[in-house]
């Protein structure tokens, strides 16, 4: 029952196949065996994983049963979790117990679903391969000497591992879709406002976006069924008419425009992942659809951008970390200044207090019209860009990642260099459009990630046209050789 996708276990559950509870046991009892392995959790709730399962049976018995009902899940330790450490993969919050749910984390507790635990993450979600967690680099199960993406790595892991069968991740620049490619699973980060990001641990207010990953898009529509909706508790969060993002998953692809940008086939790019994003447009033709070149041309500009826009943002998220209310203090400071100092010099890592420090120096005086003004307008032409294709086309390919993973320590000395990794992604994010990753390949054994990103709302034909794909194609259903 471990190998089944989300959907497979709702509908096992629904005919009486298993209990929750067995079905929960039985992961709680694989996580114990083999997370040492991967490093995907930071925290396993078994005694409120086993409480919810308890209640998902009684709720089933009771004909109050919904689509998720029993089902196990893990969430990104982003998401704060009622009685639960929620660290954000840092040191700073590694005492923090969170009083209440994060709005995500009360969707599914309403859906009926399970909490196997929280997963790693780089620390405050910042990082593109899961090494900068303060509890140590999570490990990629199609080969534990790389890296499973970031930030949301141990998400991808955990389940690539079949340590859980779904599970939620946050995208500020590509930290659902990278890791997704990066572990052959299907991540969705949806339009900026789509999930609320209420008890969400902010990165970059403007960027950030809950989404779910999974083995498949019919998982994912599962998932954001749940996830999605206004939230009167998150300013930013849309109102928007929510759909069954199940219920169009089957409609046809005739007719289909897709545009390539030939910008995100530039020499960054690995040739091998190329000719097998190019395999993946070739099977969508034959599902009926049209592909037509197009240009992006202020692409190359997202990544200077975003690490303007992104730091200064944190720079400000950040600064309520300061040892006064919560989180971590400072042994016997000598004065408030001291305490300040220590508590931040302490409990922040190395690549947190590097964007802090950028993000801090763009906003202060003299040099905000420079750099952060500038980026906010190259942002607009970013967006600008996206609104002009996708008024030709219905969707926008290409590859996720220029490369796949990486080996654990390879890029840590060149942050440049570990940047660049998010080069195809980050656009997104400043344009606050939806894209998921699913897969179409391998390159040397190890998988490779296709891109689809589509208008605003625009989710459901996200998911249907990825899911036509899975239905053609097996690549989804690989699995690593140790599980």
């Amino acid at each position: 029952m471990l190998d089944k996708t989300l959907a497979e276990l709702s509908t096992s559950l629904e005919q009486g196949d298993f209990s929750s509870v067995e079905l929960t046991q039985a992961y709680l009892d694989l996580i114990k065996a083999k997370d040492s392995t991967y490093n995907s959790y930071i925290t396993v709730t078994d005694e409120l994983a086993l409480q919810q399962a308890q209640a998902a049976d009684e709720r089933r018995q009771q004909g109050k049963a919904t689509a998720l009902t029993g089902v196990p899940i893990a969430h990104k330790d982003i998401f704060c979790t009622l009685g639960v450490k929620t660290s954000a993969g840092s040191k700073m919050l590694d005492n923090f117990i969170s009083p209440y749910d994060a709005t995500v984390v009360s969707n599914f507790n309403n859906a009926g679903a399970v909490t196997l635990g929280k997963t790693n993450m780089d620390e405050f979600a910042m990082g593109s391969s899961n090494e900068n967690s303060y509890y140590g680099a999570c490990r990629n199960p199609w080969d534990t000497a790389r890296v499973p993406g970031g930030s949301s790595g141990g998400s991808a892991a955990a389940v690539a591992a079949g340590l859980a069968p779904a599970a939620t991740g946050t995208d500020t620049g590509g930290s659902i879709r990278q890791p997704a490619a990066f572990c052959n699973l299907t991540g969705l980060k949806p339009t900026y406002g789509r999930v609320s990001r209420f008890g969400m641990i902010a990165y970059a207010s403007s960027l950030d976006q809950g989404g779910p990953m999974a083995r498949t898009a019919h998982d994912c529509a599962l998932m954001l069924n749940v996830m999605a909706g206004i939230d009167g508790n998150d300013s930013t969060s849309a109102d928007h008419p929510v759909a069954d993002y199940t219920a169009t998953l089957d409609q046809p692809l005739s007719g289909l425009k897709i545009g390539l940008p030939k910008e995100f086939f530039s020499e960054q790019l690995n040739p091998e992942i190329a000719t097998l994003v190019q395999s993946a447009i070739k099977e969508y033709e034959a599902l009926g659809a049209t592909v037509k070149e197009v240009s992006l041309p202020n692409t190359a500009l997202s990544v200077p951008a975003y690490y303007i826009i992104a730091p200064s943002e944190a720079s400000s998220n950040l600064s309520r970390f300061d040892g006064v209310r919560y989180g971590h203090r400072c042994s016997d400071p000598k004065d408030l200044e001291d305490m300040y100092k220590r508590t931040r010099g302490e409990g922040f890592g190395s690549e947190v207090k590097r964007r802090i420090l950028v993000g801090t120096y763009a906003l202060s005086e003299g040099f905000y019209d420079a750099y952060y003004k500038k980026a906010q307008q190259i942002r607009r032409l970013i967006q600008q860009d996206f609104v002009r294709v996708l008024s030709d086309v219905d969707v926008i390919m290409g590859p996720t990642t220029p490369t796949t993973a990486f080996n654990i320590g390879e890029k840590t000395t060149d942050p440049v260099e570990m940047y660049m990794e998010d080069i195809f992604t980050l656009s997104l994010n400043l344009a606050g459009l939806p894209g998921m990753s699913l897969p179409c390949g391998f390159s040397n054994g190890l998988p490779v990630g296709l891109q689809i990103i589509g208008n605003y709302f625009a989710e459901e034909k996200l998911l249907n046209v990825a899911h036509k794909y899975q239905q053609a194609t097996d690549w989804h259903t690989r699995k690593p050789e140790a599980r």
